[in-house]
């Protein structure tokens, strides 16, 4: 398998972070949007329901597929295709035209996130793949918060025009990805038959073949992951229709918000996060982050004024976002070996599984309570935590028996 020339993961990580700013361009106007076509309140939740249940499906085909196609086609056609999806959810005016839109995008958004966890993996040396983990979640967590601040700014002019230039850069992206990545297929394509091709085309046939990589330790880690995932999402959804709704703030204050949080995300993973890199035991500093999350979620909840809500919800999200690279790092070192791909593909349908039911739940509860959607984040992240502990304790269990 080839390895990326001298520069290339430099050039590869600056073009995932325009694409995936321009992936959060329309979040911060989805509740204004809403609001003025006059649709449901669970709206913010059911149409990014409806866009991660197809991720879901598709992302353990996309980890499969990229063996045979290569991560920079793969984000061709998924760039692309993101990119169309966008167009229609731009065109959308009643809400089964919005779910149809989402649930179109969340074909491709699948494959476009399966293909950056796979590109770094593949290309990385074993000794390097922590770190490229953490770069990869450390740019998609700062550049959604700088995406949110332009998209928000640009809804200042026309709640529309984000998701237009949504759009145009995402396809721009998936161009740019082609021409400056390197091939890391893992097998030839001339090697794959119509029939398995279609077999892998299943959804169901794709989640049978994590039989051959899951084990105890990775199902509960696996767990650990979606539920946090589901827990981050209700909060996330909830945030950004909340704000709006609640304290009556325009897309603009939504995009500023985000965007210190996206400085904060920086400094947080560039200092605490790689500082439990390289001391090694990530699961046993797991279990304090996600700790952390629990409690701060206990002060969203609690907390009705304006500037201490938001403080507490700095908290939070820092803390998860350190979460994030170091979740990912323990699933690309339990899964090295020949189905490192399949692995993370797995992952990212887990992570779009808790985003189903997370964005589903928040949307409808928050139509009996504003405050329901964080106690719900709140549930799935002191779940997360004892998991944490659970896979801690079985990690050391294994070392002291080798």
């Amino acid at each position: 398998m080839p390895q990326a020339k001298s520069g290339r993961l430099p050039a590869f990580f600056a073009v995932m972070f325009l694409f995936n700013m321009a992936a959060n361009f329309a979040h911060p106007v989805t509740p204004s949007i809403i609001q003025s076509l006059r649709l449901s309140d669970y709206m913010f939740g059911l149409a990014l329901a409806s866009q991660m249940f197809v991720n879901f499906l598709f992302s353990p085909f996309w980890g499969r597929i990229n063996d045979y196609l290569s991560s920079r086609r793969t984000l061709l056609v998924c760039g692309l295709g993101y990119a169309l999806g966008q167009v229609f959810f731009a065109l959308a005016r009643t809400e089964i035209q919005f779910v149809l839109a989402r649930m179109f995008a969340g074909i491709f958004v699948g494959g476009a996130y399966v293909s950056f966890l796979t590109y770094v993996v593949n290309v990385s040396a074993p000794d390097k793949r922590g770190r490229g983990m953490a770069i990869t979640a450390t740019v998609q967590s700062v550049s959604s918060s700088f995406g949110y601040f332009a998209g928000g700014m640009l809804g200042e002019i026309e709640i529309f025009l984000p998701v237009w230039v949504q759009a145009g850069t995402l396809a721009a992206c998936a161009l740019i990805f082609f021409f400056i990545m390197a091939y890391d297929t893992r097998e030839e394509l001339s090697t794959l038959r119509a029939g398995e091709l279609a077999r892998q085309c299943n959804p169901l046939s794709a989640f049978i073949q994590c039989r051959r990589f899951m084990t105890r330790m990775m199902a509960v880690l696996f767990l650990m992951y979606g539920l946090s995932s589901m827990g981050y999402i209700a909060f996330d959804q909830c945030f950004n229709y909340y704000i709006r709704d609640q304290f009556s703030l325009s897309s603009g204050y939504n995009g500023v918000i985000k965007a210190v949080l996206g400085v904060i995300s920086l400094v947080a993973n560039s200092t605490i996060c790689m500082w439990i890199l390289r001391r090694g035991d990530t699961a046993r500093y797991m279990v304090g982050v996600m700790l952390i999350c629990s409690a701060a979620m206990v002060g969203v909840i609690l907390l009705e004024s304006l500037v201490p809500f938001i403080l507490v919800n700095v908290l939070f999200l820092a803390f998860y976002f350190i979460s994030t690279p170091l979740s990912q790092s323990m699933v690309a070192d339990l899964g090295q070996g020949g189905d490192i791909n399949l692995v993370m593909g797995a992952s990212n349908a887990v992570k779009s599984l808790g985003n189903i039911f997370g964005s589903l739940f928040a949307g409808f509860i928050y139509e009996v309570n504003a405050k329901l959607p964080f106690v719900f984040g709140f549930v799935a992240f002191a779940a997360a935590s004892a998991l944490m502990v659970a896979y801690w304790r079985m990690e050391t269990a294994g070392k002291r028996a080798a």
